[in-house]
């Protein structure tokens, strides 16, 4: 009876439940399930002079059965090294470079593009020799292009350099080739295969470079924390307690008093607020130079040379949404965070953006990484001191084998040591040099360069260490060639008329091992400013100033033989070699513009004063070498574009040096003997 009484109801709900099921199971169906793939649209109307594939174009259902397709060659957008970089010509003695004829008006700076190339170790006057093909984009009006060069090859294997965004319809004329472009779009940009270069200034030095601003690496307490960029050139500043938004329109408070001219540097600022739009990149270089750290709104362009540098370690990238929040976060950033994105500012406006030169070779370092594949620098050598440029492949890719990495690898250097004594005239035999040297625990071997035109003893004597003597080629330079006999990574640089006991290369030789990145050498010359001459000089005076220590007696580590032998100009060899005594100045130069460090003075004893080591070339027999003519250091600052030297007032002693204790508690005893 009850089932009966509900009965309609039950033919309600039935009904409903039908109703629903009719009208709304298939549009759910429809969404649980994925749709069928339709026919892809066209993806676009083709050029009106392509003619021949209006037809096919328009009635895609009828394709030409029968008919061959021809080969895809990639270009533009979908070019990546792998398809558009022929690396089989790559494969002789590293990266070569041949530069096109400029087909049109060249600026200033594309004439100094051209002499950073023409003076470094990739350029070649052979087109054949070339892997690497390099075309200055000339400063032809907007929207046009300029021809293109012979050997075009359909941009296959070229680097176009443009330093002006966008002189010519990027897709056209560009083909298979790279592209190094100043501060490029994001959008436009092709990660892997192209270099976004820095916006260089017109002025920009073509070598060396003015160093960094920053002379206090912690913020001053009242230093400006922001510095804002502002049109015209001009930079405005705000303390280190101003709330305000300033690249916000709605800010309730002025930020702050000083507004600097173009003409000024960038003022002393923490953080230096860059705005996101491509007209801004200039101001990337300034916050560099000043040690400011840049903070970047949401930038619409590419960071340079992002490829190989870690920015994270130097800026700061942020939404220019929100401007409360990153102010708020820039004033609660630990000291030690900031202090460490400063140095880092620092170290890469210094090895890759304070000149021309730097700018150039960076690019081409990184198309040489890219050939070199797995074996390329790592980002430590990118990212550290003193950067892949002077962390020559030619030499290693482990950060292990250069000088400058032991302290953050945890490593020390071996203790071991190899004497390279180098004989000039009047070509006599140092024997009792050798016999000192190789009583030293530390010597591994001994290596006599003989450079005389006497001809070479038939005697030599009896060492315990291994003796080998080898013929040169009359030319100083020649002492710091790489041998590949060297064996050990420190060098004792030493000439026949060095005179040092066994005492004295023990210690050091201890003392370079706790600086293996810097010369160590017992007689030292000093630089200076000549403001009558208008120029350098040096002096061999004994005073409590130096700044080069004489290779004829000195540590170093054997990297900067490679150095010297591929890293320095063709000039700067030449003019060692027709004036030798200019030699020590080159070696002290080339590593003090690398480590931007002194090199150290260590004592000789009494007997050393009175017989101090002759300079190669260095006629006389003086107590101690003459530096030669004041030209030898111009000219070679002249090339480096900056004066590298540091000057110190530094000597290591060892402990109990000249104390009035017995001799015989003394580790080195010899060096106080009469």
């Amino acid at each position: 009876m009850q089932f009966w009484k509900r009965k309609p109801l039950w033919l309600a709900l039935s009904a409903f439940w039908l109703l629903l099921t009719l009208l709304g199971a298939f549009p759910l169906l429809r969404l649980a399930m994925s749709p069928r793939p339709q026919p892809a649209a066209p993806h676009g109307w083709p050029r009106w002079l392509d003619a021949a594939l209006l037809r096919s174009f328009s009635q895609p259902e009828e394709p030409p059965e029968d008919a061959p397709q021809p080969p895809q060659v990639p270009h533009g957008a979908s070019c990546s090294w792998g398809i558009c970089f022929d690396t089989s010509r790559c494969r002789g003695d590293g990266l070569k470079v041949f530069a096109h004829a400029a087909a049109g008006p060249t600026s200033e700076t594309h004439r100094r593009i051209l002499a950073s190339l023409e003076g470094s170790r990739y350029h070649t006057r052979s087109l054949m020799e070339a892997c690497l093909l390099l075309l200055l984009s000339p400063d032809a009006p907007a929207g046009q292009c300029g021809p293109a060069p012979h050997h075009w090859d359909g941009g296959r294997n070229h680097l176009v350099i443009r330093l002006h965004p966008e002189p010519c319809p990027r897709a056209s004329q560009l083909g298979q080739a790279m592209v190094a472009e100043a501060s490029p779009g994001v959008d436009i940009f092709r990660p892997g295969f192209d270099v976004a270069l820095p916006l260089l200034p017109e002025a920009h030095p073509l070598r060396g470079g003015v160093p960094g601003q920053l002379r206090q690496h912690s913020p001053h307490p009242r230093a400006a924390l922001l510095a804002l960029a502002e049109e015209g050139g001009r930079w405005r500043t705000a303390g280190t307690h101003s709330s305000t938004c300033p690249w916000d329109g709605h800010c309730e408070q002025d930020l702050g008093p000083k507004q600097t001219s173009p003409e000024e540097k960038l003022p002393n600022a923490t953080f230096c607020l860059i705005p996101g739009r491509r007209a801004e990149a200039s101001r990337f270089l300034q916050a560099l130079q000043a040690g400011c750290i840049p903070v970047l709104l949401s930038p619409r362009w590419e960071l340079p040379f992002s490829e190989v540098i870690d920015w994270t370690k130097a800026a700061i990238v942020a939404d220019e949404r929100l401007p409360l929040q990153v102010l708020a976060a820039l004033q609660e950033m630990a000291p030690a965070r900031v202090l460490a994105l400063r140095q880092q500012t620092q170290f890469l406006w210094d090895a890759y953006f304070s000149s021309v030169e730097k700018v150039v070779h960076t690019a081409l370092e990184i198309i040489q990484d890219r050939i070199l594949g797995p074996s390329a620098h790592p980002s430590l050598l990118w990212n550290s001191p003193p950067g892949a440029l002077l962390a020559l492949s030619t030499f290693s890719r482990s950060p292990q084998d250069f000088p400058f990495y032991h302290l953050q690898q945890g490593s020390r250097p071996e203790g071991r040591f190899s004497a390279l004594i180098w004989v000039g005239a009047p070509g006599q035999p140092p024997l009792k040099l050798i016999q000192a040297v190789a009583g030293s625990q530390h010597c591994a071997q001994i290596m006599v360069l003989w450079s005389s035109e006497k001809p070479l003893p038939f005697r030599w004597p009896e060492t315990t260490v291994p003796l080998t003597v080898m013929d040169g080629h009359r030319k100083v330079s020649d002492r710091f060639f790489p041998y590949s006999a060297i064996s050990t990574d420190a060098i004792l640089s030493l000439n026949a008329h060095s005179s040092l006991s066994t005492s004295e290369v023990d210690f050091a030789f201890a003392v370079w091992q706790s600086f293996p990145e810097r010369m160590v050498g017992f007689l030292t010359w000093n630089h200076f400013r000549d403001e009558a001459q208008g120029g350098w000089g040096y002096t061999a005076e004994m005073a409590n100033e130096f700044s080069m220590v004489l290779t004829a007696a000195a540590f170093y580590h054997r990297y900067y033989h490679t150095l010297f032998t591929h890293s320095l100009p063709k000039a700067l060899r030449t003019l060692a070699d027709e004036a030798p005594a200019c030699v020590d100045v080159l070696m002290n130069f080339l590593v003090a513009a690398v480590t931007k460090l002194p090199p150290i003075k260590v004592p000789y004893g009494k007997q050393q004063q009175e017989a101090a080591p002759l300079a190669p070339g260095v006629p006389g027999s003086g107590p101690r070498p003459q530096p030669p003519h004041r030209d030898c250091i111009n000219q070679m600052a002249a090339e480096f574009g900056h004066m590298p030297l540091v000057s110190s007032r530094l000597r290591l002693d060892p402990v109990l040096f000249k104390d009035p204790v017995s001799v015989q508690r003394k580790k080195y005893r010899s060096l106080e003997k009469p």
